[in-house]
């Protein structure tokens, strides 16, 4: 690369050649270099994993050391080799009760014989770029495998909690439980409530100590203090023991029938496959969340994060460790340290690996009872209560049910089978349930169809068709996402002959807001791709959610002879028809379209009140909409607006102290936790700043835009950088005072001081942004001095 790129002259002059050397200049070793927040972060997910692992193993029944041997993999290999940088894989409490099985049915060395062979199925996966068909599955069947891969696992373990030996069957252990607290084991059962209640309790200590405190993970905490305690008091119990690593067991070749084998495979590859990439998935959500993370790590590849979970799993059974998974826990608490590379997931790996060789005595003081009540408190998170609400929105909860029963009663791969049957069957129901009714209002015949419309449905359409009069105006209201061909064309049949016999239809949808109108109408007409039924508005339109829009050249082209706003043909100025009916054409365009959409959604508000997140400070331009830009609904954002989005500082005599109130409301009645300035390109009261002249009338405009004084003050201070635009130097100096103006409202408010107090108590953040009107792009400020850069904000940073 280095021979191709031309050789730097001080000569300026354009004669004169300069030859490239016959090879190219020595370059010097890349140093390698592990960023700080990767090394603190590593150290907090070592942590979390090291008691976690062993857990894990526990719950199993593998030899302890194999937990640590998929913990070390897991973070070396498929840290460095998959797709997901900032995910953290190794032994993962959604593969105990499989594994569990495995063990019990096969022994260990053949256990981890599957796991190799799960690897290398990974990898076959992985290369045939089938990664994202795992998306695919149910959000309702995933969530009801984990749960009740947890609920196993917490009845499991609370036999040891208790001081006893669970049984291989979640039944035997439920009927074994009774006899199992009638003969309670005090010291097993003192030691698990410790580590239950520190467990609870560390990440709930209030106060700026509590905000310290919460850094050592509580899982850490809760078995450390367990196993103090339990050493300072003499407390005899049987503890972690990890024989020596020249007695480690290794893989063997599998032993037992060969269905039962392929079965036991395709069990293990499926839920480390699934876990995996959901969790990759998520991390990325996680990674979107962080400012300027995104850019640098980039998004996951889900196809090499399968093929580095394959390796992982390979070398892991290979070396008589558990199954490998990437992991939600660990994972999350990657992101949140402040990990900003695949490094970090590496060397928790290599910390795992130095524990394991130089810290047995400090691990073999651990009791058992306490792994155990952590794995059994990580087994109850699983069944997840936000899982439960959200499945139950979306009206999957049977679904959810059917898997997770079927998980608990006959094993995962039977209720993940179970839960795909169920989801196949309620999906095949709903396509089915269409309803169509019929009724007549002030001479108009109506005709409602609630959902999918295929073939199923079309007698019972043809019924309700024909009970509307020949020579009548009937509204066929389409409210779903899917009309088959079938019922396409009975549609369009009756439709002609309708209109043949004097009668006038007009078609309409409720899909997102889009009304669908008669065909060939202006409005928009009845498109027949495949079997979708669509709505396609003016030729080329992209932009139909804003078409009520006056300015909007798809509603009324423009035209040569249609003023402007300062009189000039050929822009889209308000006619006199327009001026007089806009609003009430607005109004009745949202109670047509849009309330029926809303409505729940508002009277729910008018009902709990208003919770915004943010309070968002912007100028008052026609062309800056702020739910546009922001992608906000009711209810998200409290907006104010004002001439230059100016915040007057406080003891400001203005005369108006409406930002100030906005601002001591928003921030100590709604409580937001962030506070957004908001400037944008060709600002008018930017513009009105540079071109004032000192002396003249007191106007109301120049009193208020002496607010805006400061900002000039600030760029035209030689001692202070400018704001920059990522990428270039702003175009001019409209655009540079704009850009400053947004870094000084900020200093305005710090200083206010409801906003001194919460940024104080660390509740509320200040974010700086800049929307450039003519390229629709949206810049965020970063920054902690003052002064900074302001970067794109693109669709790809955002997107999972």
């Amino acid at each position: 690369m280095s021979a191709c790129v031309p050789t730097r002259t001080n000569d300026p002059s354009p004669t004169k050649h300069v030859h490239p050397p016959h090879s190219p200049p020595p370059t010097p070793p890349r140093r390698f270099r592990i960023a700080g927040a990767d090394v603190s972060a590593s150290v907090a997910v070592f942590l979390i994993a090291l008691p976690l692992s062993l857990g894990i193993a526990l719950a199993t029944g593998a030899p302890l050391q194999a937990g640590l041997v998929a913990a070390a993999v897991g973070g070396i290999v498929a840290g460095r080799l998959g797709g997901s940088p900032l995910q953290v894989s190794g032994p993962a409490a959604g593969l105990t009760v499989v594994t569990a099985d495995l063990i019990h049915r096969y022994g260990w060395r053949t256990t981890c014989a599957i796991t190799v062979l799960a690897g290398l199925t990974q990898l076959g996966l992985g290369c045939l770029r089938v990664a994202r068909t795992a998306l695919a599955v149910s959000p309702a069947i995933v969530h009801g495998m984990l749960a009740g891969i947890g609920v196993t696992i917490a009845v499991a373990q609370l036999h040891i909690v208790l001081g006893g030996t669970p049984q291989s069957v979640v039944l035997d252990n439920l009927r074994a439980l009774p006899a199992q607290l009638a003969n309670l084991h005090p010291a097993a059962a003192s030691v698990s409530t410790l580590t239950l209640a520190l467990l609870l309790l560390w990440p709930r200590i209030p106060g700026r100590a509590g905000r310290l405190l919460r850094k050592v993970p509580a899982a850490l905490v809760a078995v450390s203090g367990a196993t103090i305690t339990a050493s300072l008091a003499g407390i005899a119990l049987p503890r972690v023991d990890l024989p020596s690593w020249s007695s480690h067991a290794l893989a063997g070749l599998p032993e037992g029938p060969v269905l039962g084998l392929v079965a036991a495979v395709l069990t293990t590859t499926l839920v480390c496959s699934v876990q995996s990439l959901l969790g990759a998935v998520a991390v990325d959500k996680l990674v979107a969340g962080r400012p300027g993370l995104p850019a640098r790590v980039g998004r996951c590849d889900l196809n090499r994060e399968l093929l580095g979970q394959g390796a992982a799993n390979i070398v892991s059974g290979s070396l008589g460790g558990l199954p490998v998974a990437g992991v939600a826990v660990r994972s999350s608490a990657n992101v949140n340290a402040g990990a900003v590379s695949r490094n970090s997931t590496m060397l928790h790996g290599v910390l795992v690996v130095v524990a394991a060789l130089l810290m047995v005595p400090i691990l073999e003081l651990i009791p058992l009872a306490s792994l155990a009540a952590l794995v059994m408190a990580v087994g109850i998170q699983m069944v997840s209560l936000h899982h439960i609400r959200t499945v139950t929105r979306h009206r999957e909860v049977l679904v959810y049910a059917v898997t997770t029963l079927g998980v608990v009663m006959l094993g995962v791969l039977e209720g993940v089978a179970l839960g795909v049957a169920v989801a196949v069957a309620v999906a095949l129901h709903r396509l089915t349930r269409t309803r169509i009714a019929h009724d007549e209002k002030e001479g108009v015949h109506y005709v409602h169809v609630r959902g999918q419309l295929t073939f199923l449905a079309v007698p019972r359409l043809s019924r309700a068709l024909h009970l509307v009069p020949q020579g009548t105006h009937a509204v066929v209201e389409l409210d779903g996402s899917f009309m088959d061909h079938a019922a396409y064309e009975s549609l369009q049949d009756w439709q002609k002959t309708h209109t043949a016999q004097g009668g006038s239809v007009e078609l309409t949808g409720r899909r997102a807001g889009v009304r669908i109108g008669e065909p060939g109408s202006r409005a928009g007409r009845l498109v027949e791709d495949g079997s979708v039924l669509a709505a396609a508005n003016t030729a080329g339109c992209r932009c139909r959610p804003w078409t009520p829009w006056r300015n909007h050249q798809c509603d009324r082209p423009r035209s040569a002879s249609s003023p402007t706003h300062d009189g000039h043909p050929g822009g889209p100025g308000p006619s006199a028809e327009s001026s007089g009916h806009d609003l009430a054409r607005g109004i009745s365009a949202f109670q047509r379209d849009t309330a029926p959409l809303v409505r729940g959604e508002l009277a729910r508000l008018a009902r709990e009140g208003q919770r915004p997140s943010q309070l968002f400070l912007t100028c008052a331009d026609s062309r800056l909409v702020t739910s546009m830009i922001t992608s906000s609904g009711p209810g998200d954002l409290f907006v104010v607006r004002n001439v230059g989005n100016l915040v007057p500082p406080p003891g400001e005599e203005s005369g108006d102290d409406s930002v100030a109130a906005a601002i001591e409301y928003a921030v100590d009645v709604l409580r937001v936790r962030s506070i957004t300035v908001c400037g944008h390109s060709g600002c008018g009261a930017v513009q009105a700043l540079i071109n004032s002249e000192p002396g003249g009338a007191r106007t109301p405009l120049k009193r208020w835009l002496r607010h805006g004084l400061p900002s000039l003050e600030r760029m035209a201070d030689d001692s202070r950088p400018w704001a920059r635009l990522a990428g270039r130097a702003p175009a001019d100096a409209v655009e540079q005072l704009c850009l400053t103006n947004v870094v000084q409202q900020l200093e305005h408010l710090r200083a206010h001081e409801s906003v001194t107090r919460a940024l104080r108590d660390g509740v509320l953040e200040l974010q700086g942004m800049y929307f450039h009107v003519g390229e629709a792009q949206a810049y965020l400020l970063t920054g902690t001095d003052g002064d900074g850069v302001f970067h794109h904000v693109r669709a790809a940073d955002l997107s999972v």
